[in-house]
């Protein structure tokens, strides 16, 4: 048997203002056309399928292509909800869908319910159970769990708790191995800066002997494809949701079991739609140096480190990168301090004219240059003459 750990579709999302849905369906393409040429039997999507808790209609309709078309490939799909998605809404008609071949655990009462799947032709013979874990805020499952406080560690160990009593129930009358879905975020991952914090005030991470005993357990929310241990991974997203996985190599994990368990997990990788560049140097730098051609097809972040923030800087740098998406100023050399803080600048101005002069250098970061003050005087004179009209 063959199955695929996929999670962070965040179907819907935006990359910096640009639209991501054909991306998206270029990785569904990718998935479809993978399950059908390598045979998978199983696709496991461990939470955040959506972006957004009400996605939009077009978002809607993506997802549902994509479930239609891998159960026509010949896969089962069993995915859970993330913290970005609605579990009341995603697991709609959860039972009708279970009947094609997809199967929903988006409700605490479905944690230690399986999808059970034969390993051998024998009647008593070993089966794979597949759990899944959808996202579990623990202020509003805790009491329901049993658990207290409530705190991600204690109602995932309730979860996971009442998996493990599961499985040692059906182990009794013949051989059970065990898969694990669950969205959340394990010691030991490498977070990235488009996840989002798990609970206010920071990340409620969770030990990864919580999943001691399964034979592998399938994570979602980091963003970075990645091994915690032998049977313990993030698959991370399909596509780059931010500039930090710039180095990320998208992809997932094919895992091989038979009757003995898991017997082989191996590394898939997704083709990117585009390629992503953080750049950094002066403006005339970026704008001739050879090495910096391969960015001018990629999706850019981009910040200058001129002395002063030089004008039309997005302009210029879009005639040469023009998918330049982040724009930052970091000066080489610039020291902060109260000497040059916009308060202190401010309680030295000697007239409205320096007044002015002084924001505009503070929010772009270079001087004003005498066309400029010429015209904010001359803004300034027209007020004065109108106020002393009245």
């Amino acid at each position: 048997m063959r199955l695929l750990h996929t999670s962070d579709w965040h179907l819907g999302r935006s990359f910096h203002g640009v639209g991501m849905l054909d991306a998206q369906q270029g990785f569904i393409d990718q998935l479809v056309d993978f399950v059908r040429v390598e045979q998978v039997d199983v696709v496991l999507i461990a939470g955040d399928v959506y972006d957004r808790a009400l996605p939009g209609v077009d978002v809607v309709r993506l997802l549902d292509d994509a479930l239609v078309r891998l159960t026509d490939a010949g896969a089962q799909v069993v995915l859970t909800s993330g913290n970005h998605d609605s579990a009341i809404r995603l697991g709609f008609a959860s039972r009708l869908l279970e009947r094609g071949g997809v199967h929903l655990r988006t409700r605490l009462a479905e944690l230690d319910v399986p999808v059970l799947l034969p390993l051998d032709s024998t009647v008593d013979g070993p089966v794979l159970a597949i759990y899944g874990i959808p996202w579990l805020e623990p202020r509003l499952v805790a009491e329901q769990l049993g658990v207290e406080p409530a705190s991600h560690f204690e109602v995932t160990r309730a979860a996971t708790g009442r998996i493990r009593a599961d499985v040692g129930a059906r182990a009794t009358s013949r051989p059970v191995h065990s898969v694990v879905l669950a969205h959340t975020f394990a010691s030991g991952g490498i977070s990235s800066d488009s996840e989002r914090d798990l609970s206010i005030g920071g990340v409620g991470a969770v030990p990864l002997d919580l999943f001691d005993g399964f034979d592998y357990t399938a994570l979602g929310h980091l963003h970075g494809r990645q091994s915690l241990s032998p049977t313990v991974r993030y698959s991370g997203s399909p596509l780059a949701y931010s500039f930090s996985e710039a180095k990320h190599r998208k992809g997932g994990w094919l895992i091989e079991a038979d009757a003995t368990g898991i017997t082989e997990v191996s590394e898939v990788l997704w083709d990117a739609p585009r390629s992503l560049a953080v750049l950094r140097g002066t403006l005339d730098h970026l704008l001739s140096a050879e090495e910096h051609s391969r960015a001018e097809a990629a999706y850019c972040q981009i910040t200058l480190t001129d002395a002063q923030r030089p004008a039309q800087a997005m302009d210029k740098l879009r005639a040469r990168f023009p998918d330049t998406l982040v724009l930052g100023f970091d000066p080489e050399g610039a020291v902060a301090d109260a000497r040059t803080s916009y308060s202190s600048r401010l309680a030295a101005a000697e007239d409205d004219l320096s007044i002015c002069c002084g924001f505009l250098e503070h929010v772009r970061g270079r001087s004003t240059d005498d066309a400029e003050a010429a015209v904010l005087g001359e803004a300034l004179e027209a007020v004065r003459l109108e106020e002393m009209s009245r």
